[in-house]
């Protein structure tokens, strides 16, 4: 067989393999830095996100950071109280999404799954049908569910599962840390947050999410939930 001429070989990287090589490196830059997807296999953070949905993750939303890396580029914001966060787990490194309920220098604090911001109570109010009905109607009745309201206007759906044993419903007084955010999963009592892998640092937080781009449905064979494609994140 009659071997390839080194012209030909450099023909091929020009032509076919460069190219490809460009594309892929712009495609996973991309997504490291600008815009990615993550997908939920838990449902810590139901009944606003539940699990088989695929959230949009604006990395954007906060700063702007060398691909691949956690060094900032630019900073513009930080998270706010309120916010559905994507972030490196303290822990172990694993990826998850909670939401932020104490930024840096807040007193946090739960007595019995009621939320204390800088010693103010949450407010709780009823929450909506459609949001109940996202949660799996296996399960659906087993759960208590409401809104959630605290400091600078932020109000989103909790849900609690009182046969669940859970030793942290009440925790706390806890001080946030300079640079660090107090993380919670909208289902209280299932779920892995801060107040098992402790504050999550400024640099892990990897972004933002408010979008379910769509929604598999683990329990009939992976099959499309169209009701939940594009549905607002609370």
């Amino acid at each position: 067989m009659k071997q390839p001429t080194r012209a030909q070989v450099l023909k091929f990287w020009r032509e076919h393999v460069r190219p490809l090589a460009i594309l892929i490196l712009v495609l996973c830059s991309f997504r490291s830095a600008i815009a990615d997807y993550n997908v939920v296999p838990t449902g810590s953070m139901k009944p606003s996100i539940i699990e088989g949905d695929r959230i949009f993750v604006n990395k954007l939303a906060y700063d702007l950071k060398v691909p691949f890396t956690t060094w900032h580029i630019a900073t513009w914001a930080d998270p706010k109280r309120g916010d559905v966060v994507v972030f490196n787990s303290p822990k172990d490194g694993i990826r998850l999404v909670k939401r932020v309920i104490g930024i840096p220098g807040d007193r946090v604090e739960l007595r019995n799954n009621q939320l204390f911001v800088n010693s103010m109570s949450a407010g709780y109010g009823k929450l909506d049908a459609d949001t109940i009905a996202q949660v799996q109607l296996r399960e659906r009745n087993a759960h208590a569910y409401g809104t959630e309201s605290i400091a600078d206007g932020a109000k989103y759906p909790v849900m609690s599962t009182p046969m669940i044993p859970n030793d942290k419903r009440t925790y706390g007084p806890l001080t946030v840390p300079p640079g660090q955010y107090f993380v919670m999963g909208d289902n209280r009592d299932n779920s892995e947050d801060s107040r098992f892998i402790g504050c999550v640092p400024r640099d892990s937080i990897v972004g933002r999410s408010s979008k379910v781009l769509f929604s598999l449905n683990y329990d009939r064979s992976y099959l499309p939930r169209g009701e939940r494609f594009y549905r607002e994140i609370p």
